[in-house]
């Protein structure tokens, strides 16, 4: 888990946090989200240690980054992975290697050693049959994929994820959202994803931040954000008609399933040689409907 409290950063007197306090959840697909220029990019750069926040603090399970020396925030990035915007893999490299850099840089593996691990991050996310290719001789959604490999072949407790579906086609984009969520789940890791993306927001968003000038305007999950109260939160997310259809019919079905009536309760119960549903009359007795024997 990492925490927030009372963020507050600026740059040459221009306030772009004002006192944000939040919580990132372990084993969740955290998601900061806001209009460009909102601030929630100097927030996700601040809680990875990039910016040094003016006051408050950032803490990881407990441990406050905004008081640590040099070497202690050295030790604790060996436990952060990073998926770039652009992927940024190495073009000299092929993507076996590109996957196995940070072990050659952090960690004192045999060759032997980092390769195996370098194959089971590429065959977690399918990538087994590219590993001799070069980043140029493969798509941008297999790119985002061996970036995601890299990202967690020190086995990270944190991942930090910056528009990870930046350029990709909508398809792609739901199987490399549905991939970091696997991940998550599967590693139990405190995972920030850092996007602008609406099909994400829905897909995978389990614990979302809405920045909107510097502020936390509103925290909550995909499931609640239909109806937040939050008015720069529904004028950022229902800005295309797309989604305003999407909100009328959510709102339309949420209406209809609470105005119907309750159903009657069925009772079943089971002998040896039949079963026999049962409705409960308005006066509490049991009249039968069913009888089937065996």
């Amino acid at each position: 888990m990492i925490e927030v409290k009372h963020a507050i950063k600026s740059f040459d007197g221009n306030t772009v946090l004002k006192d944000v306090s939040t919580t990132f959840e372990t084993g969740k697909t955290n998601l900061i989200i806001g209009q460009s220029g909102s601030g929630k990019t100097v927030l996700m750069k601040s809680v990875v240690g990039i910016h040094r926040i003016d006051s408050g603090e950032i803490l990881y399970d407990g441990r406050n980054i905004t008081s640590m020396k040099r070497k202690e925030l050295n030790a604790l990035r060996r436990e952060i992975g990073m998926l770039f915007q652009g992927s940024a893999l190495f073009d000299s490299m092929s993507v076996l290697e590109n996957v196995k850099f940070p072990l050659d840089m952090f960690t004192e593996m045999t060759e032997e050693e980092k390769i195996d691990r370098a194959k089971f991050c590429l065959e977690r996310v399918e990538l087994s049959h590219a590993l001799d290719l070069s980043p140029a001789e493969i798509s941008g959604g297999m790119q985002k994929r061996a970036a995601i490999a890299r990202a967690i072949v020190l086995n990270p407790k944190y991942l930090f994820c910056d528009e990870p579906n930046s350029g990709l086609d909508p398809k792609t984009s739901l199987l490399i959202d549905q991939l970091i969520q696997d991940i998550t789940h599967e590693f139990n890791i405190t995972t920030i994803v850092n996007t602008h993306d609406m099909n994400s927001v829905m897909e995978i968003g389990e614990n979302i931040v809405f920045i909107s000038k510097g502020e936390k305007a509103w925290q909550g999950t995909k499931d609640e954000i239909f109806d937040t109260g939050c008015e720069p939160l529904e004028d950022f997310i229902f800005a295309s008609n797309l989604y305003k259809e999407i909100k009328k019919a959510h709102k339309f079905f949420h209406d209809k399933e609470s105005s119907d009536p309750p159903r009657p309760k069925t009772k079943v119960k089971i002998s040896d040689t039949d079963y026999e549903p049962v409705e409960d009359e308005p006066n509490g007795d049991q009249k039968k409907t069913q009888v089937v024997s065996k």
